[in-house]
Formats: structure tokens, C-alpha cells, sequence
């Protein structure tokens, strides 16, 4: 299936490794032009220079930290239409917020993931909707996870902060589909990345087992029964972004295995 992206002007976020690196991958694979961003540079050309060599795609390496305020990221917009003139799709993904349960978190952890998981998407979406709306076209698509809709305990920030995201993205795709712009989230489900296994290693720790007896209780959560592969999920955001999806907005696509119960989620 020809997905219509070749040419199209891309950005992701948080695109040196794990679900990131997944959507910037499955992007460049059908031919968009990409814009990959970082805090770490080596980590953001080093990711660059591997897609670029695997898909023969158009690569930009662009150092920003998406937390570090509006600035760094209308630096990072700005980069991007000067060198190819427009953007056509925004993927915003960010590092996982501190985790813990309520009780364990004060003030410094509560900011430092509305920074990270709610703001710099904001800040994104602020910034690339106006370029968007003066095309009279564009994509959003924000990566939160399967906490957006079932809350997991332990994580009481990502439960907060990526719910609320799904409102905000649902907000934006009804006000903007009049001006021929979609807004989607998708909700990854537990995916084998570095940031799982940063997890696995805390709960490991905590509870006195080994990882891979963490691992085995995420899987028993799906009804699939294993871990999701990053590149499942960088396959379904290339869907949402492209004409195939044109159709589509406003919706929040959990790729989890089945592993949120609800029958609404």
C-alpha cells in the first residue's frame, strides 16, 4: 500500500531511539523528508545517519530540548521550514515522566513531567499549527501510552499528564479540521524500548524479582501475550500521518496488544 508520504516534510521529537526512532523510521521508509530531534546530539545524528543509510530518505539531525520552553521550539519550527519551506506532519513523543505513586512525589517531580509529557507537546502544537494553517493542511500525531486510558499504578504522573493530552488533542482536531488539519494520539501499549526496561529494572528492584519476571507479568496483561515491538507502533503513526488516513481524526489509537479492557478505549 502506497501510503502517500513521499516528499512530505516530517518532524519527530524525541527521535534517537525507542518509539521515536520507530516513527521516524517508518516515515523516512515511505519517502518523507525528515527533521529528527534530541536533546543529545551524538544520540540525534547517530540515529540520523542509520535511517538515513537504511531508507535513503532525506535526514535533518536537529539538537532541542522539547523541555526546554517555547523558544527552543519555535527554534526548532523555524529550522525546519527555512530548510524545506513547510512541515507537513508533527510527531511529538517525549520521555517518560518520573514515576511513582502520589504519595511519593513532590512539587519538583510534579513540574519536571508537566515540562516534559504535557508542555513541550503544547509548545509543539503552538508552534507548528499556525505554519499548518497557512498550507491549509498538516498532521499532528502525539505518542502518549496506555496510561491515557487505563491508569497504572505506580505511574500517577504519565496517568495525569497523557490524559490530559488526549483532550488537548481532541480539542485541536476540532478546531482545526475546518482548516484541513488531523490530530490523533496513539497509546502505546508495553513495548520492548529502553524506557520499559528502565521500569522493569525499578519494579525488578523494588519488588525482589528478576526483570524477566517483569516482563512475563506485562505480557500476561495482553491478550496477545508478549511485549509490543517498537516498530509496530512507528508502522501505525506512518498510518495515521498518511493520505490513507485522511479520514481520521480526533482519535486516540491504543497499540497494546488488547491489553486495554474497556470497551470504549
Amino acid at each position: 500500500m502506497d501510503l502517500g508520504l513521499e516528499d512530505k516534510v516530517a518532524l519527530v521529537t524525541g527521535a534517537s531511539a525507542g518509539l521515536g526512532y520507530a516513527a521516524a523510521w517508518a516515515l523516512a521508509a515511505e519517502g518523507a523528508r525528515l527533521a529528527v530531534c534530541s536533546r543529545d546530539a551524538g544520540r540525534i545524528e547517530a540515529a540520523a545517519a542509520r535511517i538515513r543509510e537504511e531508507t535513503g530518505a532525506e535526514v535533518e539531525p536537529v539538537v532541542c530540548d522539547m523541555a526546554g520552553g517555547r523558544e527552543a521550539v519555535e527554534g526548532l519550527i523555524t529550522h525546519i521550514t527555512g530548510l524545506w519551506g513547510r512541515l507537513d506532519i508533527a510527531v511529538s513523543n517525549a520521555g517518560g515522566p518520573p514515576g511513582g505513586r502520589f504519595a511519593d512525589l513532590g512539587p519538583d517531580e510534579w513540574e519536571r513531567a508537566y515540562n516534559l509529557t504535557f508542555l513541550s507537546t503544547l509548545h509543539l502544537c503552538g508552534t507548528a499549527l499556525p505554519v499548518m494553517t497557512g498550507q491549509g493542511s498538516g498532521v499532528v500525531v502525539v505518542i502518549t501510552s496506555l496510561a491515557a486510558k487505563q491508569p497504572i499504578a505506580g505511574l500517577v504522573t504519565s496517568n495525569t499528564f497523557r490524559a490530559g493530552l488526549n483532550g488537548l488533542i481532541k480539542s485541536i482536531a476540532d478546531e482545526y479540521g475546518p482548516k484541513g488539519i488531523r490530530a490523533n494520539t496513539v497509546a502505546p501499549g508495553y513495548t520492548h524500548t529502553e524506557r520499559l526496561t528502565e521500569l522493569a529494572t525499578g519494579i525488578s528492584q523494588r519488588d525482589g524479582i528478576s526483570i524477566e519476571e517483569v516482563y512475563d507479568r506485562w505480557r500476561q496483561l495482553a491478550p496477545l501475550r508478549r511485549l509490543g515491538r517498537p516498530e509496530e507502533v512507528g508502522a501505525a503513526i506512518a498510518f495515521l500521518c498518511s493520505e490513507r488516513a485522511a479520514f481520521i481524526t480526533g482519535q486516540h489509537l491504543a497499540v497494546d496488544g488488547g491489553a486495554i479492557r474497556g470497551i470504549l478505549g
